[in-house]
Protein backbone atom coordinates (compact mmCIF):
# COMPACT_ATOMS: atom_id res chain seq x y z
CA UNK A 1 0.00 0.00 0.00
CA UNK A 2 1.96 3.45 -1.16
CA UNK A 3 2.48 5.61 1.42
CA UNK A 4 1.24 9.09 2.25
CA UNK A 5 3.04 11.02 4.44
CA UNK A 6 1.35 14.39 6.03
CA UNK A 7 2.43 15.97 9.47
CA UNK A 8 -0.24 16.95 11.72
CA UNK A 9 0.44 20.29 14.13
CA UNK A 10 -1.49 23.05 15.70
CA UNK A 11 -5.27 23.60 15.96
CA UNK A 12 -8.01 21.27 14.57
CA UNK A 13 -12.14 22.02 15.25
CA UNK A 14 -13.73 19.29 15.91
CA UNK A 15 -16.69 20.81 13.66
CA UNK A 16 -20.24 20.95 14.53
CA UNK A 17 -22.80 19.38 12.09
CA UNK A 18 -25.17 21.78 11.10
CA UNK A 19 -28.46 19.93 10.62
CA UNK A 20 -31.90 21.43 9.42
CA UNK A 21 -35.26 20.69 10.99
CA UNK A 22 -35.77 17.48 8.63
CA UNK A 23 -32.50 16.11 9.50
CA UNK A 24 -30.20 17.57 6.36
CA UNK A 25 -27.01 18.94 6.54
CA UNK A 26 -26.14 22.44 6.23
CA UNK A 27 -23.64 22.04 3.96
CA UNK A 28 -23.76 25.93 3.01
CA UNK A 29 -23.32 26.48 6.93
CA UNK A 30 -20.62 24.01 7.55
CA UNK A 31 -19.37 25.69 4.21
CA UNK A 32 -19.15 28.79 5.83
CA UNK A 33 -17.72 27.95 9.39
CA UNK A 34 -14.96 25.88 7.47
CA UNK A 35 -14.14 28.90 5.14
CA UNK A 36 -14.03 31.48 8.28
CA UNK A 37 -11.91 29.15 10.50
CA UNK A 38 -9.43 28.40 8.25
CA UNK A 39 -9.39 32.75 7.20
CA UNK A 40 -8.78 32.62 11.15
CA UNK A 41 -5.27 30.37 10.63
CA UNK A 42 -6.43 27.15 12.17
CA UNK A 43 -3.98 24.21 11.39
CA UNK A 44 -6.69 21.80 10.14
CA UNK A 45 -10.71 20.40 10.55
CA UNK A 46 -12.06 17.75 12.16
CA UNK A 47 -15.82 16.74 11.31
CA UNK A 48 -17.78 13.64 12.95
CA UNK A 49 -15.86 14.49 16.63
CA UNK A 50 -17.69 14.35 19.71
CA UNK A 51 -18.87 18.04 18.85
CA UNK A 52 -19.71 16.71 15.75
CA UNK A 53 -22.08 14.23 17.11
CA UNK A 54 -21.23 11.42 15.52
CA UNK A 55 -23.36 9.16 17.48
CA UNK A 56 -26.44 10.57 16.65
CA UNK A 57 -25.78 10.56 12.86
CA UNK A 58 -26.78 8.19 10.04
CA UNK A 59 -24.63 6.99 7.53
CA UNK A 60 -25.51 9.71 4.64
CA UNK A 61 -25.74 12.45 7.42
CA UNK A 62 -21.63 11.52 8.34
CA UNK A 63 -20.96 11.39 4.58
CA UNK A 64 -22.38 15.05 3.95
CA UNK A 65 -20.72 16.37 6.67
CA UNK A 66 -17.57 15.12 5.50
CA UNK A 67 -18.15 15.71 2.30
CA UNK A 68 -18.55 19.06 2.93
CA UNK A 69 -15.99 19.94 5.12
CA UNK A 70 -13.35 18.17 2.32
CA UNK A 71 -15.19 20.59 -0.58
CA UNK A 72 -14.89 23.61 1.44
CA UNK A 73 -10.83 23.19 2.66
CA UNK A 74 -10.44 22.91 -0.75
CA UNK A 75 -6.40 21.58 -0.06
CA UNK A 76 -6.39 24.51 2.13
CA UNK A 77 -5.66 22.60 5.56
CA UNK A 78 -5.61 18.91 6.43
CA UNK A 79 -9.37 17.60 6.71
CA UNK A 80 -9.18 14.41 9.74
CA UNK A 81 -12.24 13.02 9.74
CA UNK A 82 -13.68 10.89 11.93
CA UNK A 83 -15.04 7.28 12.24
CA UNK A 84 -16.80 5.16 14.80
CA UNK A 85 -18.39 2.31 14.97
CA UNK A 86 -18.94 -0.79 17.26
CA UNK A 87 -17.88 -3.08 14.30
CA UNK A 88 -14.87 -3.12 12.54
CA UNK A 89 -16.48 -3.95 9.01
CA UNK A 90 -18.34 -0.89 9.28
CA UNK A 91 -15.33 1.22 10.77
CA UNK A 92 -12.93 -0.08 7.98
CA UNK A 93 -15.77 0.73 5.73
CA UNK A 94 -16.36 4.39 6.70
CA UNK A 95 -12.25 5.05 6.80
CA UNK A 96 -12.36 3.48 2.81
CA UNK A 97 -15.28 5.86 2.28
CA UNK A 98 -13.99 9.17 3.91
CA UNK A 99 -10.35 8.71 2.28
CA UNK A 100 -12.15 7.55 -0.91
CA UNK A 101 -13.94 11.54 -0.58
CA UNK A 102 -10.01 12.92 -0.18
CA UNK A 103 -9.90 13.28 3.58
CA UNK A 104 -6.39 13.71 4.59
CA UNK A 105 -6.12 11.60 8.04
CA UNK A 106 -8.89 9.40 10.08
CA UNK A 107 -9.86 10.15 13.58
CA UNK A 108 -10.74 6.68 15.00
CA UNK A 109 -12.98 6.21 17.53
CA UNK A 110 -14.15 3.10 18.96
CA UNK A 111 -18.19 2.36 20.12
CA UNK A 112 -18.70 -0.37 22.54
CA UNK A 113 -21.85 -1.78 23.51
CA UNK A 114 -20.54 -5.29 25.03
CA UNK A 115 -17.18 -5.42 26.71
CA UNK A 116 -13.84 -5.81 24.70
CA UNK A 117 -10.55 -6.87 25.68
CA UNK A 118 -7.09 -5.40 24.69
CA UNK A 119 -6.69 -7.77 21.65
CA UNK A 120 -10.01 -6.80 20.52
CA UNK A 121 -9.59 -3.34 21.35
CA UNK A 122 -6.32 -3.25 19.56
CA UNK A 123 -7.65 -5.04 16.33
CA UNK A 124 -10.20 -2.59 16.00
CA UNK A 125 -7.51 0.29 15.18
CA UNK A 126 -5.69 -2.06 14.06
CA UNK A 127 -7.82 -2.81 11.12
CA UNK A 128 -8.94 1.04 10.34
CA UNK A 129 -5.32 1.75 9.96
CA UNK A 130 -4.61 -1.19 7.69
CA UNK A 131 -7.53 -0.14 5.44
CA UNK A 132 -6.14 3.47 4.27
CA UNK A 133 -2.80 4.57 3.47
CA UNK A 134 -3.47 8.01 5.45
CA UNK A 135 -2.37 9.08 8.85
CA UNK A 136 -4.25 7.80 11.45
CA UNK A 137 -5.22 9.65 14.55
CA UNK A 138 -6.30 7.08 17.90
CA UNK A 139 -9.20 8.54 19.68
CA UNK A 140 -9.54 8.09 23.54
CA UNK A 141 -12.02 9.68 25.76
CA UNK A 142 -13.43 7.43 28.71
CA UNK A 143 -15.81 9.76 30.08
CA UNK A 144 -17.92 8.54 27.24
CA UNK A 145 -16.83 5.50 25.96
CA UNK A 146 -16.80 2.02 27.57
CA UNK A 147 -13.62 0.17 26.63
CA UNK A 148 -10.58 2.18 26.84
CA UNK A 149 -6.90 2.06 25.61
CA UNK A 150 -4.18 0.88 28.12
CA UNK A 151 -0.64 1.76 27.55
CA UNK A 152 0.10 -1.39 26.73
CA UNK A 153 -2.26 -0.95 23.60
CA UNK A 154 -1.39 2.38 22.65
CA UNK A 155 2.31 1.69 22.85
CA UNK A 156 1.60 -1.19 20.29
CA UNK A 157 -0.67 0.50 17.97
CA UNK A 158 1.96 3.44 18.24
CA UNK A 159 4.33 0.81 16.04
CA UNK A 160 1.78 0.51 13.26
CA UNK A 161 3.27 2.89 10.60
CA UNK A 162 0.29 4.95 9.79
CA UNK A 163 -1.12 5.19 13.40
CA UNK A 164 1.12 8.58 14.08
CA UNK A 165 -1.21 10.67 16.64
CA UNK A 166 -3.36 10.21 19.72
CA UNK A 167 -5.95 12.34 20.95
CA UNK A 168 -6.45 11.45 24.77
CA UNK A 169 -9.29 13.22 26.67
CA UNK A 170 -8.61 12.01 29.94
CA UNK A 171 -8.07 14.56 31.93
CA UNK A 172 -5.04 13.02 32.75
CA UNK A 173 -2.18 14.96 31.83
CA UNK A 174 0.38 12.07 33.42
CA UNK A 175 -0.92 9.88 31.32
CA UNK A 176 -0.19 11.52 28.23
CA UNK A 177 3.12 12.27 29.46
CA UNK A 178 3.17 8.41 30.48
CA UNK A 179 2.59 8.11 26.45
CA UNK A 180 5.19 10.49 25.04
CA UNK A 181 7.67 8.69 27.43
CA UNK A 182 6.79 5.33 26.12
CA UNK A 183 6.32 5.79 22.43
CA UNK A 184 8.76 8.74 21.98
CA UNK A 185 8.63 10.09 18.31
CA UNK A 186 6.18 7.33 16.72
CA UNK A 187 2.94 9.12 18.57
CA UNK A 188 2.14 12.33 18.82
CA UNK A 189 -0.14 13.77 21.20
CA UNK A 190 -2.68 16.12 20.82
CA UNK A 191 -4.75 17.76 23.72
CA UNK A 192 -8.16 17.69 23.89
CA UNK A 193 -10.36 20.59 25.48
CA UNK A 194 -10.50 18.38 28.69
CA UNK A 195 -6.58 19.15 29.62
CA UNK A 196 -4.86 22.47 29.29
CA UNK A 197 -3.39 22.81 26.05
CA UNK A 198 -0.38 24.81 26.94
CA UNK A 199 0.29 22.12 29.65
CA UNK A 200 0.44 19.44 26.64
CA UNK A 201 2.77 21.38 24.71
CA UNK A 202 5.10 22.25 27.32
CA UNK A 203 5.50 18.66 27.84
CA UNK A 204 5.68 17.75 24.15
CA UNK A 205 2.10 17.76 22.55
CA UNK A 206 1.46 18.85 18.79
CA UNK A 207 -1.45 20.69 19.44
CA UNK A 208 -5.27 20.24 20.22
CA UNK A 209 -8.17 18.84 18.83
CA UNK A 210 -11.39 20.07 20.60
CA UNK A 211 -14.55 21.60 20.03
CA UNK A 212 -14.05 25.15 21.35
CA UNK A 213 -11.44 26.31 18.79
CA UNK A 214 -14.97 26.61 16.99
CA UNK A 215 -15.74 29.32 18.57
CA UNK A 216 -12.51 30.43 19.30
CA UNK A 217 -10.38 30.54 16.60
CA UNK A 218 -8.12 33.16 16.47
CA UNK A 219 -7.53 33.19 20.65
CA UNK A 220 -6.63 29.28 19.85
CA UNK A 221 -4.25 29.99 17.40
CA UNK A 222 -2.51 32.35 19.55
CA UNK A 223 -2.03 30.45 22.14
CA UNK A 224 -0.83 27.57 20.10
CA UNK A 225 1.53 30.23 18.06
CA UNK A 226 2.79 31.21 21.68
CA UNK A 227 3.55 27.87 22.79
CA UNK A 228 5.57 27.28 19.93
CA UNK A 229 7.63 29.94 20.09
CA UNK A 230 8.30 29.51 24.14
CA UNK A 231 6.51 32.16 25.13
CA UNK A 232 5.46 30.54 28.28
CA UNK A 233 4.30 33.46 30.50
CA UNK A 234 2.30 35.34 27.48
CA UNK A 235 1.12 31.80 26.80
CA UNK A 236 -0.51 30.97 30.81
CA UNK A 237 -1.78 34.33 30.29
CA UNK A 238 -3.87 33.67 27.70
CA UNK A 239 -4.63 30.51 28.88
CA UNK A 240 -5.92 31.39 31.78
CA UNK A 241 -8.67 33.76 29.75
CA UNK A 242 -9.32 30.78 27.52
CA UNK A 243 -9.87 28.20 30.03
CA UNK A 244 -13.31 29.67 30.61
CA UNK A 245 -14.45 28.10 27.11
CA UNK A 246 -13.11 24.83 28.02
CA UNK A 247 -15.17 25.13 31.93
CA UNK A 248 -18.10 26.06 29.68
CA UNK A 249 -17.80 23.31 27.38
CA UNK A 250 -16.99 20.72 30.37
CA UNK A 251 -20.45 22.21 31.92
CA UNK A 252 -22.90 21.85 29.15
CA UNK A 253 -23.56 19.29 26.56
CA UNK A 254 -20.74 19.22 24.07
CA UNK A 255 -22.77 20.00 21.11
CA UNK A 256 -25.34 21.97 22.74
CA UNK A 257 -22.64 24.89 24.02
CA UNK A 258 -20.33 25.00 20.82
CA UNK A 259 -23.74 25.27 18.64
CA UNK A 260 -24.90 27.91 20.70
CA UNK A 261 -21.52 29.39 20.86
CA UNK A 262 -21.93 29.71 16.93
CA UNK A 263 -25.90 30.98 16.79
CA UNK A 264 -24.71 33.51 18.65
CA UNK A 265 -21.49 34.64 16.53
CA UNK A 266 -24.05 34.03 13.55
CA UNK A 267 -23.61 30.79 11.91
CA UNK A 268 -27.43 29.12 11.95
CA UNK A 269 -26.26 25.60 13.20
CA UNK A 270 -29.20 24.84 14.45
CA UNK A 271 -29.61 22.47 17.62
CA UNK A 272 -28.01 19.26 18.63
CA UNK A 273 -29.50 15.92 17.82
CA UNK A 274 -32.84 14.93 19.89
CA UNK A 275 -32.90 13.03 22.39
CA UNK A 276 -30.17 16.08 23.44
CA UNK A 277 -31.36 18.86 24.72
CA UNK A 278 -30.55 22.98 23.14
CA UNK A 279 -29.30 25.07 25.90
CA UNK A 280 -31.85 26.92 27.73
CA UNK A 281 -31.91 30.74 27.75
CA UNK A 282 -30.23 30.79 31.20
CA UNK A 283 -27.23 28.99 29.70
CA UNK A 284 -27.15 30.55 26.25
CA UNK A 285 -26.35 34.07 28.82
CA UNK A 286 -23.24 32.07 30.45
CA UNK A 287 -21.97 30.69 26.84
CA UNK A 288 -22.42 34.47 25.75
CA UNK A 289 -20.93 35.70 28.48
CA UNK A 290 -18.02 33.56 27.86
CA UNK A 291 -17.73 35.17 24.64
CA UNK A 292 -17.77 38.73 25.57
CA UNK A 293 -14.68 38.01 28.01
CA UNK A 294 -12.50 36.36 25.48
CA UNK A 295 -13.52 38.49 22.82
Amino acid sequence: MAETITEFHGVFPYLVSPLDAGGRVRTDVLGRLCDDLIKAGVHGLTPLGSTGEFAYLGPAQREAVVRATIEAAAGRVPVVAGVASTSTADAVAQARAYQKLGATGILAILEAYFPLKDAQIESYFRAIADAVDIPVVIYTNPQFQRSDLTLDVIARLAEHPRIRYIKDASTNTGRLLSIINRCGESLQVFSASAHIPAAVMLIGGVGWMAGPACIAPRQSVALYELCKAQRWDEAMALQRKLWRVNEAFAKFNLAACIKAGLTLQGYDVGDPVPPQAPLTAEERKAVQQVLQEIA
